[in-house]
């Protein structure tokens, strides 16, 4: 009677234990969209191309499902080793069972601190450590992930502004030539950008634009 009870309570036990993995697994899956938005490459690389579109002013080309489509391949490629190494060191061993899954969690975000950390200015984790009342830490491993995520994203989000403000000011040199001209043409009631566009369009390509910029986006990081 003893060994049914006890077989009946490891059983049980089992089952709970699976469930809350399986919770757990939901809750990552239901998380991924906010994790690889803000704990990746993306951030920067969709608001560059998005304001390599405004610049342009081609209001809707290239869409925006092939910008977000583009910023996605590039995000993997850039994250590649970061992916490889969390896959490695903490997602097979998991699926061997050879460590729990907190210690896979610890392994796992390590690489994403390594590279947040990376891009992150230390005025910004400073602002956040600060404002929590941490001490300075000693290592990466000591900073924490709620700490690191939105130091990292202010400062993605001030990169991504910089080089948008670079590729801002040829085509604003552009629609000020055009502008100057048709005024002193007389031709008030045209409006510059419907002529200054393939002026810009024309520039964007003899200078093979898109390769700089995919070009600077890679460098950057």
């Amino acid at each position: 009677m003893n060994e049914f009870v006890d077989l009946f309570s490891t059983a049980e036990t089992e089952n709970i234990t699976t469930s809350v993995q399986l919770l757990l697994l939901l809750t990552v899956l239901s998380l991924a969209p906010a994790i690889l938005i803000l704990m990746t490459s993306f951030t920067r690389i969709i608001i560059v191309l998005g304001f390599v579109r405004s610049g342009l002013a081609t209001q809707q080309m290239p869409p925006t499902q092939v910008l977000i489509g583009l910023a996605l391949f590039l995000t993997f490629f850039i994250m590649a080793p970061t992916l490889q190494e969390v896959n490695d060191q903490a997602l097979q061993p998991l699926f061997d069972e050879e460590i729990s899954l907190d210690e896979a969690y610890e392994r796992a975000s390590t690489p994403f601190k390594e590279f947040m950390s990376e891009q992150t200015r230390q005025k910004d984790l400073a602002l956040f450590l600060n404002y929590t009342g941490a001490q300075t830490p000693e290592s990466i491993d000591d900073i924490p992930i709620t700490t690191l995520v939105p130091a990292f994203v202010i400062s993605e989000l001030k990169t991504a502004f910089q080089i948008g403000f670079m590729i801002f000011i040829p085509f604003l040199v552009i629609d000020m030539v055009v502008a100057s001209v048709l005024m002193s043409m007389g031709m008030i009631m045209l409006p510059p950008v419907m002529i200054s566009l393939p002026f810009k369009i024309l520039l964007f390509v003899l200078v093979d634009g898109w390769y700089l910029v995919v070009k600077s986006l890679l460098e950057s990081f």
